[in-house]
């Protein structure tokens, strides 16, 4: 009996090992043994990563991305590497990081300190805050106009959880529907099924100008919260992070990040050449400075 309980606790200690040992492994060794690294990226987050006219990723947070691969394949030696490309959604983006399908995450992904438990991110790239996606003409301006009604926010987001604790706090009745993705969300709204679209309002003023008829759409509200955007990045990895954050304060630092953004937020993008005239916020201009990678509450 003592034999046989020695070998359980060997085994059971050797099989917690495993997944220990695997975790330890830093990104840049992966991707240096493997020669490859998956970059992930979002179907719809215009115009930070989504997909184009050929059905291939693009955006700002896309192109940044590029950037940093090109950093990884000189620290690594490998000028070689293959680049996978994985589609994510706000659901499965956080696990798809912790177990190793994709290395990194640049899109449109809220910097909080509920995910820091799981996850790291960068440097803070974009800043924006929660309004409302509803058809022109509704009389929308503010949260409490929703009371009683039906609103969509994307499963799996920060939003999401915002309007379901303030439709609990404030007894609002709202009827709160989740969808799979940002343009599953628009067309609840453009459909009639729901009244509006709660979501960053970056990425609504992206869904509005890139469809149909944008005249039949309208950004409403104040902002309810102030939050930023950072690319995600597995925990307790300092190496890739210290790659990552230089590649982002060299962008910042040079201008090339401005130059970036002007060309995503403040011009015509692919596919339809649409301008969401998108100005940076004062937030965003400080933190090129600050380079600062503190989350939202």
């Amino acid at each position: 009996m003592h034999k046989l309980a020695l070998t359980l606790i060997a085994a059971t200690a050797a099989a917690c090992a495993l997944p220990l040992a695997a975790q330890a492994q830093s990104t840049l060794d992966k991707v240096k043994s493997s020669g490859a690294i998956t970059v992930a990226y979002r179907e719809s987050s215009i115009p930070f990563s989504y997909l184009d006219d050929k059905a291939q990723p693009t955006g700002f947070g896309w192109e940044i991305c590029g950037r940093i691969v090109d950093e990884v394949k000189k620290a690594t030696g490998r000028a070689d590497l293959k680049v996978n490309t994985q589609a994510v959604t706000s659901a499965n983006r956080i696990p798809l990081l912790m177990n190793g399908t994709i290395d990194i995450e640049c899109g449109s992904t809220t910097n909080n300190s509920e995910r820091a438990k799981q996850v790291a991110f960068a440097t803070n790239y974009f800043y924006t805050g929660t309004r409302f996606l509803v058809k022109a003409g509704t009389p929308v301006k503010a949260l409490a106009d929703l009371k009683g009604k039906q609103v969509v926010s994307t499963t799996g987001t920060t939003n999401f959880k915002i309007i379901r604790n303030l439709n609990e706090e404030q007894k609002l009745g709202i009827d709160l529907l989740g969808a799979k993705d940002h343009a599953e969300s628009a067309l609840l709204v453009q459909s009639g099924r729901a009244v509006a679209f709660a979501m960053d309002d970056i990425l609504l003023y992206g869904l509005k100008a890139s469809s149909a008829n944008p005249a039949e759409l309208a950004v409403v509200g104040d902002a309810i919260q102030v939050e930023p955007y950072a690319i995600m990045l597995r925990k307790d990895d300092p190496a890739f992070k210290k790659l990552v954050d230089d590649t982002l304060a060299g962008l910042m630092k040079s201008g090339e990040f401005e130059k970036l953004y002007n060309k995503w937020f403040m011009s015509p993008i692919p596919p339809k050449g649409i301008n969401l005239q998108a100005p940076m916020s004062q937030e965003l201009k400080d933190n090129l400075k600050a380079l600062s990678d503190k989350p939202a509450t």
